[in-house]
């Protein structure tokens, strides 16, 4: 399920073909274990919220069925208060962001075959220069039903003179979506973006324990309820990737604010476009920390990415799931759920949010 660019070039030689890291030892980063230093709840910038630190327990919840291996043990982490974006950058704001630094994204820019051919396997030929043209990834339903879930070429495509101006491919516009999140967006463009506002992406354990609220130990947000889904996010319903029933009022990417909040005020923490974390990602991290059998205090992350089904590619963590997310497919709307992705990873349902400490904002 990785949309990243250099996996699409190869999914692009596959097609062509048939139709014309060691793992090391991780630590955590252990900090001073969070403190009351702050008297009073400090007034949060504008579009953010304030979420007051403390300990929770990250992870898969033991209820819930479908979570993974790489969720799981759950851990006992201990976090600082913090500032988090009330929903995920939108166009609105990436487009001042762009007007006044002129940034050009990952997905705008040529590509460059000697450094994508060092995240494929060895001897992968080079394609046409008509084929290696900056674009992103788009969805494509599939006319009938798919057999493989794990074959996500079935449903993605490399579209050229795709980016986060153009999410539907050449011709389409973000026009009257200044309120939807921005995507086609890579971790070097929300690490740009965090650089420009001020602040930083979330990290992993962040994420999360803003995303639970006071739903420490459900497996959604709002509960554990699964029938609720279509009223708290925007996810895909129906057969995926075939038909979509649209129960929850969408098919793609909606208006941040469409669906309710959970406890903190925080808008898509589960659904709408997956988010950047500032974590690697490393299939062996969860079970490192919860071998220290202490809390984990303010953990940064694994040091190093760590995936033997994608041993070529360095992936950071996203987090949230998308309106691509099923109960048949990822069920990522979840809030233990986690997808590694590449550092060039651009699509139509990733995105980002931000973060600030107070020592970031306050005078």
């Amino acid at each position: 399920m990785n949309t990243i660019k250099s996996v699409c070039i190869l999914l692009i030689i596959t097609l062509l073909n048939l139709g014309c890291h060691q793992n090391k030892s991780q630590t955590t980063s252990q900090k001073q274990a969070p403190t009351s230093a702050l008297t009073n709840t400090p007034n949060a910038p504008e579009g953010m919220v304030w979420v007051p630190g403390g300990t929770f327990e990250q992870g898969a919840v033991p209820q819930d069925k479908t979570a993974m291996a790489h969720e799981k043990p759950r851990h006992t982490v201990s976090l600082e208060g913090f500032f988090i974006d009330l929903t995920e950058v939108t166009n609105a704001q990436f487009s001042k962001f762009v007007k006044e630094t002129g940034y050009i994204t990952v997905a705008e820019r040529d590509i460059e075959w000697d450094v994508i051919k060092k995240q494929l396997p060895e001897g992968t030929p080079k394609p046409h220069d008509s084929i290696l043209k900056p674009g992103s990834l788009l969805f494509k339903k599939s006319k009938t039903s798919v057999p493989n879930l794990y074959d996500f070429s079935q449903w993605w495509e490399w579209r050229i003179g795709t980016n986060w101006k153009h999410p539907q491919g050449p011709g389409s516009s973000i026009e009257g979506k200044a309120n939807y999140p921005v995507v086609h967006i890579s971790f070097e463009d929300a690490q740009a973006y965090c650089k420009w506002a001020g602040r930083r992406l979330p990290t992993e354990a962040e994420w999360e324990y803003a995303a639970r609220g006071n739903a420490q130990g459900s497996v959604y947000f709002w509960g554990d309820d699964v029938n609720d889904l279509s009223k708290k996010a925007n996810s895909w319903e129906g057969e995926f990737p075939v038909s979509n029933t649209l129960e929850d009022g969408y098919e793609r990417a909606s208006p941040v604010k469409s669906y309710p909040p959970n406890d903190f005020g925080l808008y898509d923490m589960a659904g709408n476009v997956w988010e950047w974390t500032s974590d690697w990602y490393n299939i062996n991290y969860y079970k490192e920390l919860a071998a220290l059998n202490t809390p984990a205090i303010n953990p940064q992350g694994a040091t190093k990415a760590y995936n033997p089904n994608n041993p070529y590619l360095e992936e950071k963590v996203i987090r949230g799931g998308s309106f691509l997310c099923s109960a048949s497919y990822c069920a990522s709307y979840r809030l233990s759920a986690r997808m590694g992705s590449s550092l060039d990873s651009a699509s139509e349902h990733v995105g980002f949010r931000t973060v600030a400490t107070p020592e970031m904002i306050l005078p």
